[in-house]
């Protein structure tokens, strides 16, 4: 089962999750103990499948840190955050959370885009 952690000391995931906006981003920063790397990305993936199929998802990515890092990075991309409320808390999803290994810690947080950076620095 995957412990949760706050990623931010002054706002957290359920304050979140009553607000009304959107688009919004889910940053999910997770860490896991070197040898379960594989049983994240299974248990993730399940999860990702779940929520693909959930109104007002749009798309998911997962990142692992390199070099051997355990310490992966989701975002996933809603249309607002009542949609995103709806299917965290579906019993179906918090049932799927049992499925990951027991060193997983998710440090999920909600953001929004602001202003628009279109230069790239090389």
């Amino acid at each position: 089962m995957a412990n949760f952690e706050e990623l931010d000391r002054v706002v957290s995931l359920a304050d979140q999750m009553k607000a009304e906006e959107g688009p919004i981003v889910l940053i999910n920063v997770f860490t896991v103990d070197a040898g379960e790397e594989e049983a994240l990305v299974a248990a993730w993936s399940h999860d990702a499948d779940f929520m693909k199929a959930q109104p007002g998802y749009i798309s998911t990515q997962m990142h692992q840190g390199i070099a051997g890092s355990t310490t992966f990075i989701n975002y996933a991309i809603w249309q607002d955050v009542e949609s995103f409320r709806i299917a965290f808390t579906n019993p179906e999803f918090q049932r799927r959370i049992a499925d990951y290994p027991p060193s997983a810690v998710a440090k999920p947080h909600l953001f929004r885009k602001i202003g628009v950076a279109n230069h790239c620095v090389a």
